[in-house]
C-alpha cells in the first residue's frame, strides 16, 4: 500500500481541479468512507490473517462464496431480485463447503482450531469484499469509477498505515531488497490497475455480474498454487471445489439466460 499510494495521489492531482468543481454529497462520502474500510482494508487484513492458518488452495475456495454473498447483500441493500435458480446456487456452492471441511480433520466439531480460525477469517474477508462491491455499485454511478476508487484506497492506504505502526515494530526499511521488489509488483499489478478496472466494471455492468466474472480469481489461483507452491487438494476438497465452482457456473447460466 505504501508504494501504491503515489499512484493514487498522481491521479488525483491530475484531476484534481476537475473533481473540486463537483462537491460530493453526504452520502457519497459516506460511501467512499465504507469502500476504503471494508474493500482493501478489512477485505485484505482478514484475507492475510487466514492465510497464515490455512493454504491458498482452500482460501480461493472459500473466497469463491463470494459472489453468494453479493447477491444476498444486493437483495437486502439494493431490493434486487433473488430467483430459485440464485438461491439453488448459493445453496451447491455452501454445500462444496462442508463437504471441504468435514475433509480436514473434524473442523464441524471443532477439531481442528487452525482450520476453523483460517476459515472465519477468509469468510470475513469474502463477506467485506462483497460488502465493497455491493457499496461501490450503490455510488459508483454518480461519482465516476476513477474518482471513487482513488479516494477509496486513498482512505484505505491511511487506514493499513495507521494499522502498521499500531501493532508493528519492525522497521519499514529493515527488509530484504526482494520484498520491496515484490511489494511493487504488488502495488502495480495487483493493487493499482485492478481496483481501477474492478471499480469500472461495477459502473458498467452491476455489482452482481462483475463479482461472478471474478471468479475466475480463484480458480487462477488455486491453479497457480498447485505449480508454483507445491499446495495439492485431496480428493475430497477437489470434489468440494468443483460442487463450488459448479454452484457458481449455474448462476453465470442463469444470468446468461436473462
Amino acid at each position: 500500500m505504501l508504494f501504491a499510494l503515489p499512484f493514487y495521489v498522481g491521479v488525483w492531482l491530475y484531476h484534481k481541479k476537475e473533481w473540486n468543481a463537483r462537491s460530493l454529497s453526504k452520502k457519497e462520502r459516506l460511501g467512499i468512507l465504507g469502500i476504503g474500510i471494508t474493500g482493501y482494508y478489512l477485505s485484505s487484513f482478514f484475507d492475510f490473517k487466514g492465510l497464515s492458518y490455512i493454504t491458498a488452495s482452500l482460501e480461493r475456495l472459500i473466497l469463491y462464496t463470494y459472489p453468494t454473498m453479493v447477491l444476498i447483500l444486493s437483495a437486502v441493500f439494493l431490493r434486487k431480485k433473488i430467483s430459485l435458480k440464485m438461491i439453488l446456487s448459493i445453496l451447491f456452492t455452501y454445500a462444496g463447503m462442508i463437504i471441504i471441511f468435514t475433509d480436514e480433520g473434524g473442523i464441524l466439531t471443532g477439531n481442528n482450531e487452525e482450520l476453523l480460525l483460517g476459515s472465519i477469517f477468509v469468510g470475513l474477508s469474502a463477506f467485506f469484499y462483497a460488502s465493497y462491491m455491493v457499496i461501490s455499485y450503490a455510488v459508483v454511478s454518480g461519482i465516476g469509477s476513477i474518482r471513487l476508487t482513488t479516494y477509496s484506497m486513498i482512505i484505505s492506504c491511511i487506514l493499513v498505515f495507521i494499522h502498521y505502526f499500531i501493532t508493528t515494530n519492525s522497521n519499514l526499511l529493515g527488509y530484504q531488497a526482494e520484498v520491496y521488489l515484490y511489494s511493487i509488483g504488488m502495488a502495480v499489478f495487483a493493487t493499482v490497475i485492478p481496483s481501477f478496472m474492478i471499480n469500472e466494471g461495477i459502473k458498467r455492468l452491476g455489482a452482481p455480474n462483475v463479482s461472478i466474472i471474478g471468479t475466475i480469481g480463484p480458480v487462477s489461483t488455486i491453479t497457480l498454487s498447485i505449480l508454483l507452491l507445491g499446495e495439492m487438494l485431496t480428493l475430497t476438497q477437489f470434489g468440494g471445489g468443483l460442487i463450488i465452482i459448479g454452484g457458481v457456473a449455474f448462476l453465470t447460466w442463469n444470468r446468461r439466460k436473462k
